[in-house]
């Protein structure tokens, strides 16, 4: 089964707690994963950000909500037990423990007001609360910043390619030379723009060099279309790198590749990379090709080190 929502691991993990004993989080992880028959993989799927396990993550806010309500205390981080409230709402055995239910908890209340998770807004001289919807209940704050992330990446990709579709062919050449240049192919962009030159022989529309010291070279093909390439582009590009007796191709649009071009372009003897819109709206990114960074937020955590050293 999928990784479980956080809020699905809260109640399963408030009766784990119910022999009384203190255990470490990293017993918890362990435990629940039996609990809901989670395979390696599974245990293993990484957040986004890279930085982190998902399943350790969600365990962990699961565990760490309980705290706030003060179902669970925690003596030092990582270890929890249960309290004697704690007790009580697992004798009732609810099935499911969300961030509504824990708002019968005052502690709970204080620390949802505390952080802003809840947003206070006056209408008519009343104080009312604007609700998270049912899917920012279900994400852990790190999944909500992936996700939020993800909206803007997005957009942002949209917005590239609608640019470069504008782009007169002149301009598009020096697009694809500075992201292949960004990218450590050709050297500086001066030596990229000199041997970027239209070779002169069908299905060719420039070469490369692979290194600074011209040790091997890449044939480019580029196209800002709308419509999407079919097999017999791909079919024309790799003759033309035959003639060349080239075995090395990039071929790159701003549309999209049929089925039987990329099928086609994975068979034949030469290395042939072809980079759609998506990839080159990914890689202009990556690269900062008509990018800025706009903001940066640094999540920090706590050194358990600096306060438990031992």
């Amino acid at each position: 089964m999928p990784v479980p929502e956080f809020n699905e691991i809260k109640a399963p993990a408030l009766q784990f707690f119910t022999d009384g004993k203190q255990h470490k989080i990293s017993e918890i992880y362990s435990v629940l994963a039996k609990h809901f028959n989670l395979t390696e993989e599974e245990q293993n799927e990484i957040l986004p950000s890279g930085t982190q396990r998902r399943w350790h993550n969600r365990a962990n806010w699961a565990c760490y909500d309980l705290f706030r309500a003060g179902l669970l205390d925690r003596p030092k981080r990582g270890l929890y037990f249960i309290t004697e409230g704690g007790k009580k709402v697992a004798a009732q055995k609810p099935k499911l423990i969300d961030r509504d239910f824990l708002m019968q908890f005052p502690q709970f209340v204080q620390f949802t007001q505390a952080t802003g998770t809840k947003k206070s807004a006056k209408t008519d001289g009343e104080t009312t609360h604007e609700e998270p919807d049912a899917a920012t209940k279900s994400k852990t704050p790190e999944e909500l910043i992936a996700s939020a992330y993800q909206m803007l990446h997005t957009a942002l990709k949209k917005e590239l390619l609608e640019l470069v579709a504008k782009m007169d062919p002149y301009e598009f050449e020096h697009l694809v030379i500075d992201l292949m240049v960004a990218m450590g192919y050709g050297g500086s962009r001066e030596e990229a723009a000199q041997v970027t030159k239209a070779s002169g022989d069908e299905g060719i529309d420039g070469v490369i060099n692979e290194d600074r010291l011209g040790l091997d070279v890449i044939y480019l093909q580029a196209k800002r279309w709308q419509q999407t390439v079919g097999r017999k582009e791909i079919q024309s590009f790799v003759g033309a790198l035959a003639g060349q007796q080239a075995h090395k191709g990039v071929f790159i649009t701003t549309s999209d590749f049929a089925d039987t071009a990329v099928a086609y372009a994975k068979k034949v003897p030469q290395k042939v990379i072809l980079i759609d819109g998506d990839r080159l709206a990914d890689l202009m990114i990556q690269h900062n090709i008509g990018v800025s960074k706009s903001h940066a937020y640094e999540v920090k955590h706590v050194d358990g080190d600096y306060f438990d050293p031992e």
